[in-house]
């Protein structure tokens, strides 16, 4: 495990916090895009495996000719692991945090975050539903708190959505569209709303072909590939929930029933037991697809 090097370049520094999925994703990307870039997780193991998806990645980048070795070697130069939150922070322009979806604990990182970082950072969260500026209350800089939601997997997917909070500065969403064309995406601008744009309108989606499941209306496959070749769809909103999680899907879709109060957002049973049950999807090896044995 490497920790952060002193600056020795002049390239912009950033810094991820949390190695899971969507942590080590953006990591990515910084580096590709030249950033220093230090990827924080309290747990070692988080880290290595972090480290050796990274690797992966680009190694299946570079055989699929999408990635040359030159790019990746620079990629891996520019990342650093680090299990300590303020030697991640230390000077960096650009925070991003990618911890797990609770409020208190984004706020706490993000608090400690504005402590070390550079003046004038920006810090920003990729949260998928949360509030913007639920987040930023109690931060010393609210101005510079702002939405960055990624998708997965992040190396791949073009999109990044910037939600500006109440507070949020006109020069931090600037700040925000320059670092996401940077990292080579597509950056769209949402208002802070309960499940913003793309998680709003997916869930709908995703929870509604689970209702068609817990109705006998059609199988999981069969739904899934309606949407994929009758709407052109990357991927059936069945597999997806899969893909992303069940649980992490009854969370949102919780969230955004008490915020909204629509029933549109109101957990189908099926979803509920299957996530009783631990049938999350394929972090578990099963859920609507069976993914251990692939």
């Amino acid at each position: 495990m490497t920790s952060p090097r002193d600056a020795t370049t002049d390239r912009p520094r950033l810094a991820v916090l949390g190695a899971g999925t969507m942590g080590h994703g953006i990591a990515q990307v910084a580096a590709m895009a030249g950033y220093e870039t230090r990827l924080f997780d309290v747990l070692p193991e988080a880290l290595e495996a972090a480290r050796k998806q990274i690797e992966s990645n680009l190694r299946k980048g570079i055989q699929r000719g999408k990635v040359t070795r030159e790019e990746s070697d620079r990629a891996l130069e520019a990342l650093s692991f680090t299990r300590y939150l303020s030697e991640a922070a230390d000077g960096v322009q650009i925070v991003i945090e990618a911890v797990p979806e609770r409020l208190d604990l984004k706020r706490k990182v993000l608090r400690r975050c504005a402590e070390a970082a550079a003046e004038g950072a920006m810090l920003a969260t990729n949260t998928s539903s949360l509030s913007i500026s639920r987040i930023a209350e109690g931060l010393p800089s609210p101005e510079r708190v702002i939405g960055l939601h990624f998708f997965n997997p992040v190396h791949i997917m073009a999109l990044v959505e910037i939600v500006r909070g109440v507070e949020t500065s006109d020069e931090t969403v600037a700040q925000a569209r320059d670092v996401a064309e940077r990292l080579g995406k597509t950056p769209i601008v949402i208002a802070d709303s309960p499940g913003f744009a793309s998680s709003r309108l997916g869930l709908a989606l995703g929870l509604e072909a689970i209702r068609m499941v817990e109705e006998g209306v059609a199988s999981p496959e069969d739904i899934d590939t309606a949407m994929v070749l009758g709407y052109r769809h990357p991927m059936g909103p069945l597999k997806l929930g899969d893909l992303v999680g069940l649980d992490v899907r009854l969370d949102i879709a919780r969230y955004l029933y008490e915020s909204l109060r629509s029933p549109i957002f109101e957990p189908p049973a099926l979803l509920e037991r299957m996530v009783a049950e631990g049938r999350l999807g394929r972090k578990s090896g099963r859920g609507f697809y069976r993914w251990d044995e692939d």
